[in-house]
């Protein structure tokens, strides 16, 4: 191959070797790093800016017996903060949380922490299920939340609780925190498990670029 054709080939990699660190990069931090998602708080209830797309859900909610508490901010390194809009239900020990995917449509989960600081989720989009000591998530796509809502008590069924005092705004971003410190972090990392990956394919791509052409 003459030197042109060389050149060539070196610019096609490493330009798909930087399309693929702009898109997986901060993915493989998350795995890595997952602790340090800074999460904050946003807005109380009273002053919630709920999207339109969100209300109907935000209504059943209400239905169902649940209070507003406030938003929050979740940002990983190198993204844009996701607002995810908390509701609680301190009788079923359960908080919900609304907010937007990717592809902009409406996502919620609920979410109970337990006395020995595990979790359980229950998600109404795919979600990757996961059953170990003091961890359970998984999900029922598309489930209406009353529907949701029994999946997720049947689900605490036998498991010590958090206390109800513990369903509040403030509450509810600690927990956040907690589960991004702690057992959350298995889920983190089976979903950005490929954005590392393909990191890794990258950084070896732009590596055998730099060391071909020093051997040249």
């Amino acid at each position: 191959m003459n030197v042109l054709g060389q050149l060539g080939v070196a610019v096609a990699g490493l330009v798909l070797a930087g399309v693929l660190l702009f898109l997986n990069f901060w993915r493989a931090l998350l795995y890595l790093f997952p602790h340090t998602v800074r999460v904050e708080p946003e807005a109380p209830a009273d002053q919630m800016d709920l999207p339109d797309a969100l209300g109907p859900l935000a209504g059943q909610l209400q239905a169902l017996g649940f209070t507003p508490l406030g938003s929050h901010e979740e940002k990983p390194l190198l993204q844009k903060a996701t607002r995810s809009y908390d509701w609680a239900h301190a009788g079923e020990r359960v908080f919900a949380t609304l907010h937007e995917g990717s592809d902009e449509l409406p996502r919620l989960y609920l979410l109970t922490p337990l006395a020995s600081g595990g979790f359980v989720v229950t998600a109404s989009y795919r979600r990757p299920a996961l059953d170990v000591p003091g961890y359970r998530s998984g999900s029922l796509e598309d489930a209406a939340p009353e529907r949701l809502l029994r999946a997720h008590v049947r689900r605490l069924e036998g498991l010590d609780l958090a206390g109800p005092e513990g369903f509040t705004w403030e509450g509810r971003v600690q927990t956040a925190k907690a589960w991004y410190e702690g057992l959350g972090r298995k889920e983190i990392r089976r979903q950005n498990l490929q954005g590392l990956l393909w990191t890794a394919i990258a950084l070896a791509i732009v590596a055998s670029a730099f060391l071909g052409r020093r051997a040249g």
